[in-house]
């Protein structure tokens, strides 16, 4: 049987990153076996380090403060990546802005809480709410030198009721990353027909 290692990258509670564990992890899928086979964390008191080693992987903390540039905070993620052998490496709230040293050495997808190409950034969740959009949702696209600008792969949206609280709003969007996400890894690693843009 094949199996394909994916590395996934993350900087806060690691909600994401647990879902991925309990929907991907050591799974087979199309004759695919799906392990996560490195976690990387560029904060050392970020919530998802207990998640991942609940798991049984011991994440590695580069914290990118101690790196003298970028640059080199990049060269470094890279290495490690390549020395893992992935096939796939998954951005599940990972809070950096990436070079293109990055992007053009590593095959790499996010998860953004918003319908792409609109609300792109950190805050796009806090800014789709207060623009009152009608229609909201997330999606996950190939990470390139722009930020937040790859091929979407994957979108789901929901219709936002007039007093739909930013609770319930927020709620939502997690519901459609923890689907939207591990499918999306799902079908570029087994070349399936996988994704729905809604």
């Amino acid at each position: 049987m094949v199996t394909k290692k994916i590395a996934v990258l993350f900087s806060g509670s690691g909600t994401n990153l647990e879902n991925l564990f309990i929907k991907l992890h050591r799974k087979v899928f199309n004759g695919v076996k799906i392990e996560i086979a490195l976690s990387i964390c560029n904060n050392e008191d970020a919530g998802g380090i207990s998640k991942s080693l609940k798991y049984g992987v011991t994440p590695v903390v580069l914290k990118h403060k101690d790196f003298a540039s970028r640059g080199d905070f990049d060269k470094k993620l890279v290495e490690v990546i390549k020395k893992a052998d992935i096939d796939l490496c998954v951005l599940a709230g990972f809070m950096r802005i990436l070079t293109p040293y990055f992007t053009k050495n590593v095959r790499a997808i996010n998860i953004h809480p918003s319908l792409l190409p609109l609300f792109k950034g950190a805050d796009a969740m806090h800014q789709s709410y207060a623009a009152n959009v009608k229609k909201a949702g997330a999606s996950v696209h190939f990470v390139n030198e722009e930020l937040d600008g790859g091929e979407v792969i994957a979108q789901k949206s929901f219709m936002r009721t007039i007093d739909m609280s930013y609770e319930e709003y927020e709620a939502n969007i997690h519901e459609i990353e923890y689907e939207i996400l591990p499918n999306a890894v799902i079908g570029l690693l087994t070349n399936s027909n996988f994704v729905s843009k809604s």
